[in-house]
């Protein structure tokens, strides 16, 4: 099934508006070098099935950094986090009114990274 945003009346209307007779004349501007004389090789639709076997044997040719050397910058580490930091970043004077696991809380969240970071 292919998706048309535009009804034909809506491209009439665009192409007055731009003072062009048809679609044609629109893309005139563009070399005829430029321009594809045969349509796009897009492979068809997959169902849901399909493309997450698609996607699992894309993702399994990630290579997880505990299989090799993670350098510094490059991809996710461990790192030591001090015990009182969640104390910290629990606090009253850290959190908004509303409750803990609604995404507001973050800005809590950032107080507590900020103030830890520029004591």
């Amino acid at each position: 099934m292919r998706y048309l945003p535009h009804t034909r009346d809506d491209i009439e209307d665009m192409l007055k508006v731009t003072g062009h007779k048809n679609l044609d004349d629109l893309f005139n501007c563009i070399p005829d070098h430029l321009k594809t004389k045969q349509g796009i090789d897009i492979p068809e639709g997959l169902s849901e099935w399909e493309l997450n076997t698609h996607m699992e044997a894309l993702a399994s040719q990630n290579i997880a950094c505990k299989t090799y050397k993670c350098f510094i910058g490059a991809g996710s580490y461990d790192h030591y986090i001090p015990a009182i930091i969640p104390y910290l970043i629990s606090r009253s004077e850290f959190m908004t009114a509303y409750t803990p696991y609604q995404p507001e809380v973050s800005q809590g969240t950032l107080q507590g990274i900020y103030e830890f970071q520029t004591w």
